[in-house]
C-alpha cells in the first residue's frame, strides 16, 4: 500500500477509506493500535500472519500483546465507504477530526494531521531519507 490521504473524522467517529485503498484492504479488515502514536489497518491476509506468528510465542510472552488484541476492531466498511472508530482507539493516536491515512506496505496507518505533518517536516529531507536507505541496506 501506498500514498497519503487527508480525510476528517465525523462527529460519530466514522473515517471514509479512500478506494485505492480499499480495494487493497478488501471486505474486511482490522483495526489496531499502531506502534507509533498512531493506528494500523491490517488487511485479513497480513492479519492472520501477524496472529499466526503470535500463536506460535510462548504464552508467557504475549502479555504484552494483549492489549493489542483486546482493543484491536474487524472492519467493514459501510455503503459510503466509511468505518467507524473505536473511541479508545481513536484516544490513543490522539484522533480527534482532522487525519491523514498512509499506504506503508503491507497496511495502512491512520495518523493525526498534525502529527504527521510535524513529523513528516522533520524526517523529509534528502539527508534523513538517504541515510534511512542506507541504513535498510540500499
Amino acid at each position: 500500500m501506498t500514498g497519503t490521504y487527508e480525510h476528517s473524522i465525523d462527529g460519530k467517529g466514522r473515517l471514509f477509506i479512500p478506494a485505492k485503498l480499499r480495494e487493497e484492504l478488501g471486505v474486511s479488515f482490522y483495526l489496531a493500535a499502531g506502534v507509533d502514536a498512531c493506528l494500523a489497518i491490517y488487511p485479513q491476509e497480513t492479519w492472520e500472519r501477524f496472529t499466526e506468528k503470535f500463536s506460535s510465542l510462548p504464552m508467557s510472552a504475549t502479555k504484552s500483546m494483549r492489549r493489542l488484541f483486546a482493543n484491536a476492531a474487524k472492519c467493514e466498511l459501510d455503503s459510503q465507504g466509511r468505518i467507524v472508530i473505536p473511541q479508545k482507539l481513536r484516544g490513543y493516536a490522539n484522533l480527534d477530526r482532522d487525519v491523514v491515512i498512509i499506504g506503508v506496505n503491507d497496511r495502512a496507518e491512520i495518523w493525526s494531521a498534525e502529527t504527521w505533518n510535524a513529523q513528516e517536516e522533520e524526517e523529509m529531507t534528502p539527508e534523513k531519507m538517504s541515510a534511512c536507505m542506507e541504513a535498510l541496506g540500499f
